[in-house]
């Protein structure tokens, strides 16, 4: 059993739970249900009923844009692509950008009508582009929630609009706007941040109005009916550091950008995110038997990032512990070994540390060589 210890700062993500006692006591939130999380570890700071199912109205739509954005990645759909507007779209009710039945609209103009100015008839113009109807592209929509492991979902259309079995979580809608952000970040940079769109001679302003109170908040969504109450996801980068919050149910739309303020101040000012490796740095190498290379490098695929309370990073601790002997052939990104870590004495989580690169079996001098070795090991 190889051992490691060193003390470092720290990047990734698990709950503090052991630290709890430490914990800056999270704000109170005037809302049903809400989250903040740490988006480079994942991290969880505070939350109420974030596993509670609640209607998402508008919020839908960060699923909408997300099946948009990959459609126009994998070439199916395209920014100057024409969509004819059907008389379902444009008979939509709700929040409108007001596209007219029988005109042609470009992809793009769509996008930034369902963004910015929250158009219902934009959202159906599009899921008719991608998926035929509105009710095949509600089924990709619970698709890719499963595949993004969004278990409190359920779509069953491409706006938001009520319906019984239309519903999902503040986890859940975490885990999709990270995800949009982590994907598709030119997308995200170039359109939740317009805080105003014209479009058919008619003006609206971004509903997300945390883009004029706060230049750190660069986006995404606000949702409103009246089952629902008040929501907003926004995400706000203050430095290298960029923290995601959901906010439903709230009493009203001053109250939901006062709310979603609060909690993103709160994980700013309270928490550090300290970076333990880089991504692709080695953490240590291992001894390889009977293969090509006599050892491999071990690291991580991704930064590693934690979150502590301010003042915690230098009462971090590491301990590396992998399994001896290791054999040939390792496989790019095959997990070696753990990383433990501790903060102030107490475990705070387990990180697996994968092969950097691959070795492959050595050829039959190597290995035979390798074998006597190992008897004298």
């Amino acid at each position: 059993m190889l051992k490691l210890r060193s003390l470092l700062s720290v990047l990734l993500c698990f709950p503090i739970l052991a630290l709890a006692q430490q914990l800056p006591i999270p704000p109170a939130l005037a809302a049903k249900s809400w989250l903040l999380i740490e988006m480079t570890s994942g991290q969880e700071l505070a939350a109420q009923a974030p596993d509670e199912r609640l209607e998402p109205a508008s919020l839908t739509k960060l699923m909408t844009a997300y099946l948009a954005f990959s459609a126009l990645k994998q070439g199916t759909l395209k920014l100057d692509q024409e969509v004819l507007i059907s008389r379902k779209a444009w008979k939509t009710g709700g929040s409108r950008m007001f596209i007219q039945v029988g005109t042609e609209v470009k992809v793009e103009d769509l996008l930034k009508g369902m963004i910015v100015q929250s158009g219902n008839d934009a959202c159906v113009a599009l899921s008719e582009a991608i998926a035929g109807d509105e009710e095949n592209f509600a089924q990709m929509m619970n698709r890719e929630a499963h595949r993004l492991g969004m278990k409190g979902s359920n779509f069953r259309n491409s706006n938001g609009l009520p319906d019984p079995e239309h519903y999902t979580t503040a986890r859940d809608l975490a885990t999709l706007a990270s995800a949009l952000i982590r994907d598709f970040p030119e997308e995200y940079a170039k359109y939740y941040s317009l805080k105003e769109y014209t479009y058919n001679d008619i003006t609206q302003p971004n509903r997300n109005r945390l883009l004029w109170i706060d230049p750190t908040v660069d986006g995404l969504k606000t949702g409103y009916t009246a089952a629902a109450g008040y929501c907003l996801v926004s995400s706000a980068k203050r430095g290298p550091r960029r923290l995601l919050s959901v906010v439903l149910g709230a009493s009203s739309p001053s109250v939901r950008i006062q709310e979603s303020l609060k909690l993103l101040n709160y994980g700013f000012q309270f928490y550090d995110g300290v970076q333990l490796y880089a991504k692709n740095a080695p953490v240590s190498n291992l001894k390889v038997w009977k293969g090509k290379e006599a050892t491999v490098n071990i690291g991580f695929a991704d930064d590693l990032v934690i979150v502590v309370p301010k003042g915690y990073g230098p009462k971090i601790k590491t301990e590396l512990v992998s399994q001896q002997p290791l054999l040939a052939p390792v496989t790019l990104g095959q997990p070696l070994a753990t990383l433990k870590v501790s903060v102030d004495g107490k475990p705070y989580g387990d990180y697996p540390v994968v092969a950097l690169e691959a070795v492959p079996v050595a050829g039959i001098v190597g290995r035979v060589m390798d074998t006597v070795r190992m008897w004298f090991n």
